[in-house]
């Protein structure tokens, strides 16, 4: 016997062996190895074909975010004009009402003041008449003292009025 080269009895039942482990395996091993390749194949692909859905659908969610975000940058930018304008129509508002308000409180005190002018003019015309008066009184007096001086006086004045 050679430890190399085995014996043809022993060569005979390790092919009878091998053959019945072969045909075991063939007809009940690899159809369950084959089944279960093939299973996790379909669920390794159907995994593939849910991420890359998942990765469309993320992509599209990316993009309406983006389009959500842009509407609302504009509508912001929009809310801001419509502000900015509305402050504007205020401001010109209160500007013209004041500028009405102004006038109206300078006419009122022109007015005001007409009047007042008016009424120290009239007082300092009675002033003036009262003083008039006054002074002509003592001018009068002063020149008048005697009988003789007011009989000149009175004639002089029934003169004056027959020549006119």
């Amino acid at each position: 016997m050679s430890l190399i080269t085995p014996d043809f009895g022993l060569f005979f039942w390790m092919t009878v062996v091998f053959l019945v482990v072969l045909f075991i395996l063939w007809k009940y091993g690899f159809p369950v190895i084959v089944k279960m390749v093939d299973e996790r194949k379909a669920f390794i692909d159907e995994s593939l074909k849910k991420a890359h859905e998942a990765n469309e659908r993320l992509a599209n969610i990316q993009k309406e975010g983006e389009s959500i975000l842009q509407e609302a940058r504009e509508k912001q930018a929009q809310i801001l004009r419509e502000a900015a304008q509305t402050r504007d129509a205020i401001v010109e508002k209160a500007q013209d009402k004041a500028r009405s308000e102004g006038a109206r409180l300078l006419d009122e005190a022109k007015a005001a003041i007409e009047q007042e002018k008016k009424a120290a003019i009239a007082d300092i015309r009675q002033q003036v008449a009262t003083l008039s008066v006054e002074i002509a009184e003592k001018v009068l007096r002063a020149n008048l003292k005697d009988n003789q001086s007011q009989m000149d006086l009175i004639d002089r004045m029934l003169d004056d009025v027959s020549v006119k």
